[in-house]
């Protein structure tokens, strides 16, 4: 690619930055593994439904998403729930405390790639944002001495309190390409996430870039990816 064609790049984080995403499916998988035992259902949770329903959305539309595929119905909850509620809100909050505390024992390290491919972008002044649908997002960021990279973050928390749609809507990607002033014709999509990806597609950005880190090549070109790398240093310029 040339990157002359291009003035910003939006990045999800989880899986495209840091390999946040092998924290997150421990977390939902810890989660919806004891919560299937709970209830006695004997069909178990998946890598497969990871990617099929969890992955790249908003956290109480993924716990909503994979227990539609059960059947399993439960009433929504509130966002202060605790984790031990048996709601849509409760399993998502019991599944972000898993979350921090897988993070804070294990830590989380970017990868080599990802950090060689911002550095370059940093010298030639491309602007950079992280587009995540993790409220943990500003926290991943620190944990991995990446912050300062990215001077504009539309994580979870600020799409809610915004009132931006969640992948695969393209409104988060829109809403970081405003701020960094750059038309979105303009502004390459990095996503590992097939939600994520249709939301780059959807927003009809210059370029979307599927990051294969499990998903699959021909899933995230069906679900509109433009090109797919295994790393980002084979985008360096």
């Amino acid at each position: 690619m040339d990157w002359n064609d291009y003035d910003a790049a939006l990045f999800d984080l989880d899986g495209v930055i840091t390999p946040t995403a092998e924290v997150h499916m421990r977390a939902w998988a810890q989660m919806f593994g004891d919560f299937l035992r709970e209830r006695g259902i004997a069909e178990p949770y998946t890598d497969d439904d990871y990617y099929t329903y969890v992955d790249g959305k908003p956290r109480y539309e993924g716990v909503r998403s994979f227990l539609a595929s059960r059947g399993i119905e439960l009433p929504a909850g509130d966002p202060t729930d605790a984790p031990s509620s048996v709601t849509v809100a409760g399993l998502g909050n019991r599944k972000n405390a898993d979350f921090e505390q897988i993070l804070q024992t294990d830590g989380v390290v970017p990868y080599p790639g990802s950090v060689q491919l911002v550095d370059a972008l940093v010298e030639r002044g491309t602007k950079m944002a992280v587009v995540s649908s993790s409220r943990n997002a500003p926290a991943v960021l620190r944990a991995a001495g990446m912050i300062d990279f990215f001077p504009v973050i539309v994580d979870g928390k600020v799409a809610a309190e915004r009132g931006l749609a969640g992948k695969p809507q393209p409104d988060t990607f829109l809403d970081a390409a405003e701020q960094l002033g750059v038309s979105k014709d303009r502004a390459v999509v990095f996503e590992d996430a097939l939600s994520g990806v249709a939301a780059g597609r959807a927003g009809d950005f210059g370029l979307v870039i599927g990051v294969d880190r499990g998903a699959g090549p021909d899933k995230l070109l069906a679900s509109g990816a433009d090109v797919v790398v295994s790393d980002l240093d084979e985008l360096l310029p």
